[in-house]
C-alpha cells in the first residue's frame, strides 16, 4: 500500500481501531488499512498496544492515533459527509447517534469517540451556494433542525 502524500491524522484516547472499523463499515468508499502496534512503551500505552490505524473514510485517507486523553476532540474540527437524499442522511445519522453518539444542531452530531460529523444533504449545500433569497430561506430552515430534513430544505428553497 502506497502512503498518500497527505493523510488526515485523527487523535483518539485509546479506541482508534474500533472507531476505524465503525467508519469503514458505515461510510461508502471506506475501508480499514493496516494496524500498527507500539514498538515500546509510550505515555498512554504499552509495547504491543495499537498505536496507529490506517483507514479511509469516503475516499479520504486517515490515520487514527491512540494518543491518550491529552487532546480530546472538539467542535473546531469535523468531517462533513455529503448525502444524496433523506434515506442516506437518516442511515448515517442513525449509525452515528445510535452507536453511542449524540445529536447536535444544524446537521451536526458527535460519535461515541468524540469525533464531530456534519451529515449534510447536497440539496442544502446547493441552496447555500445559490445565494440570495433561496440561500437565506434554506439557512433559516436549517437553523431549527438537528438532523437535516431534506423535504423541509427543498420546500424552503422553493419559497
Amino acid at each position: 500500500m502506497t502512503q498518500p502524500k497527505a493523510t488526515l491524522c485523527l487523535w483518539f484516547d485509546s479506541e482508534a481501531e474500533a472507531a476505524a472499523r465503525f467508519y469503514a463499515a458505515t461510510f461508502p468508499d471506506s475501508h480499514m488499512g493496516r494496524v500498527h502496534r507500539a514498538p515500546g512503551d509510550y505515555p498512554s500505552g504499552k509495547a504491543g498496544d495499537v498505536l496507529t490505524v490506517e483507514f479511509t473514510i469516503c475516499g479520504l485517507p486517515c490515520l487514527g492515533l491512540n494518543g491518550g486523553p491529552a487532546f480530546p476532540q472538539t467542535e473546531a474540527f469535523s468531517l462533513q459527509i455529503a448525502t444524496e437524499d433523506q434515506a442516506e442522511t437518516d442511515r448515517l445519522w442513525d449509525a452515528i447517534v445510535g452507536n453511542g453518539g449524540r445529536e447536535s444542531a444544524c446537521g451536526w452530531c458527535k460519535d461515541r469517540w468524540g469525533m464531530n460529523w456534519q451529515i449534510t444533504p447536497r440539496t442544502l449545500t446547493e441552496a447555500l451556494a445559490a445565494g440570495g433569497a433561496e440561500a437565506a430561506r434554506a439557512f433559516a430552515a436549517m437553523m431549527d433542525m438537528t438532523r437535516i430534513d431534506v423535504a423541509a430544505i427543498d420546500a424552503a428553497r422553493r419559497g
